[in-house]
């Protein structure tokens, strides 16, 4: 053994011990730690029945009309990774919450914050990439602001992000409305941005090459509302993956879920990377996916109109509401036996988005 002393102090934790009176990786993973952040330090700080709501984005009300609004920054490294870039994740992303709620998403802000020294065509390309993805999603980038920062104290490009859109009449997305017996529907293959990141971030090869699923989700979201809008309540699985969204889903709701794992679509290529890295596909970020409770004498027609939907085309019912163990997610596994599937403590995998 080498007597040299192992230096630990640049060492970063993703999930680290719960009691620490510091900001670590994990509180911004999408877990426990960002959940105790956000519930024990700036919820009472800031107060107010809106955020109490703790939802992807707030409904609001003004002036007569039922609004969405909702904030996100991101960090994600690298800045660009197959299948997109930091620029389409802050676009899709914000118009995703929006859609959450059930909202037709209308206008963002975008704030750039550059470290001194990032190349101009770099920040150039992120631009035109947000641009893109706005006209795709159908929305206005109307107001933002830049700010620079020293070399050495940002990672090249940050990016914050604000979006509002307009609730359609008659839709209350929210888990409060969750009850026993809705169907359990994720709209396709899970884990793919994630395992994208990963192999670009660490250098790593999985025998395929894997694309993130990064995409705004508002199309396939009215797709499902015009069907019904008596839909119970959607989220993306982003931070976390669907593990996260399930355990926020049964703990705001007070339900208990039951998933089937064999029916949860996880392509060949992720199951292999997270066999090959130990990790387990539930907690897998995507970016372009969304997981629906739905009442049970829909679901059949909301989910062939989620198949008919390009982003759709592999959504499957994965499980079920329950009586049970309340605001606990259990998973049946393929061997006949279960397992509760936890809030994660921290994530994976850091700055994923």
């Amino acid at each position: 053994m080498s007597d040299t002393a192992l230096d630990i102090t640049g060492w970063t934790c993703p999930a680290p011990l719960r009691d620490r009176p510091r900001v670590v990786m994990g509180h911004g993973g999408g877990g426990a730690l960002s959940a105790e952040l956000v519930q024990h330090l700036f919820a009472p700080a800031f107060g107010g029945d809106v955020l109490a709501q703790l939802g992807d984005s707030a409904a609001v009300s003004l002036g007569g009309v039922r609004l969405a609004f909702s904030t996100d920054s991101y960090v994600v490294r690298p800045l660009f990774f197959p299948g997109g870039s930091i620029g389409d994740l802050a676009v899709n992303g914000t118009v995703n919450d929006l859609a959450m709620s059930g909202a037709e998403a209308a206008y963002l802000s975008c704030g750039f914050i550059l470290e001194e020294g990032v190349e101009l065509p770099v920040v150039a390309r992120v631009a035109e990439a947000m641009g893109a993805a706005a006209r795709a999603a159908g929305v206005e980038v109307a107001t933002g602001d830049t700010k620079v920062v020293e070399a050495g104290r940002g990672d090249g490009i940050y990016l914050n992000t604000a979006g509002i859109g307009v609730i359609p009449d008659g839709v209350d997305l929210r888990p409060q409305r969750v009850v026993p017996g809705d169907v359990v529907i994720v709209s396709g293959e899970i884990g793919l941005h994630g395992v994208a990141i990963m192999s670009v971030r660490e250098g790593l090869e999985f025998g395929v090459d894997v694309q993130s699923d990064c995409a705004a989700l508002g199309g396939l979201v009215r797709s499902m509302l015009a069907v019904t809008p008596d839909l119970h309540v959607l989220r993306d699985p982003t931070r976390g993956g669907l593990a996260a969204a399930l355990n926020e889903i049964a703990a705001a709701s007070g339900t208990g879920v039951v998933i089937h794992e064999g029916r949860v679509p996880v392509p060949a290529a992720v199951a292999n990377a997270c066999a090959i890295l130990g990790l387990d596909p539930l907690y897998v970020a995507n970016e372009g996916k969304l997981v629906a409770f739905v009442p049970r004498e829909h679901a059949d027609a909301v989910l062939d109109a989620m198949r008919a939907h390009p982003l759709g085309r592999h959504a499957t019912v994965i499980g079920e509401a329950v009586d049970a163990h309340p605001g606990l997610v259990v998973a049946r596994t393929a061997l006949g036996g279960t397992r509760v599937v936890d809030l994660p403590i921290g994530e994976q995998l850091p700055r994923i988005c």
